[in-house]
């Protein structure tokens, strides 16, 4: 054998530039993706922020530390369902939907399903098995990372309800916009 002649060459090094110009693409786009992940939880924080929510979120948070009669507007589950289905669907990145929502996602939760399983309640009276079934997932993918994050730590706060109180609490006391 002789060596390479130039079609070998040429053939070699069209191949490199095709897996090169693949792999910078496949770079370009996982950050692209990245960055509209941010973009999209920085829109939906401000959301989260608006006066209608903070009192949407304060009602509610009154409601699951005090319950009785029906719960005001769902708009906070409904909200995380929203968070939580674009999570899944991948959409928002799960370690950013932790950082920006993960506390608020763990307390909200927690106080639906106990002392008063509300998710099940409606489940039942709306026939219907999926209601806040994303929320349901997202709580899950949290506790993941909270897992993940707190190691040996996490089995003695696994019962959060404390942390949930304080965090309801917090929602009552910061209905309007501190300004």
């Amino acid at each position: 054998m002789t060596g390479f002649d130039v079609a070998t060459w040429t053939a070699l090094g069209t191949w490199v530039l095709v897996i090169g110009t693949l792999i910078m693409m496949y770079w370009q786009t996982r950050w692209q993706l990245r960055l509209n992940s941010a973009n999209a939880l920085l829109v939906l924080r401000e959301r989260y922020d608006t006066p209608a929510m903070r009192r949407a979120r304060g009602k509610f948070a009154q409601h699951l530390l005090s319950p009785g009669g029906d719960p005001p507007l769902l708009d906070v589950p409904r909200f995380f369902e929203l968070i939580g289905s674009l999570t899944h669907q991948r959409a928002l990145e799960e370690r950013m939907v932790w950082s920006a929502f993960g506390g608020y996602v763990t307390a909200y939760y927690h106080r639906m399903v106990k002392p008063i399983d509300y998710i099940g309640t409606w489940r039942k009276e709306w026939q219907d098995p999926l209601i806040f079934r994303e929320f349901e997932w997202l709580h899950s993918r949290v506790e993941r990372i909270d897992r993940q994050k707190l190691g040996a730590r996490y089995v003695a706060t696994m019962d959060n309800s404390e942390e949930a109180v304080r965090i309801l609490q917090a929602e009552v006391r910061h209905q309007e916009p501190v300004v």
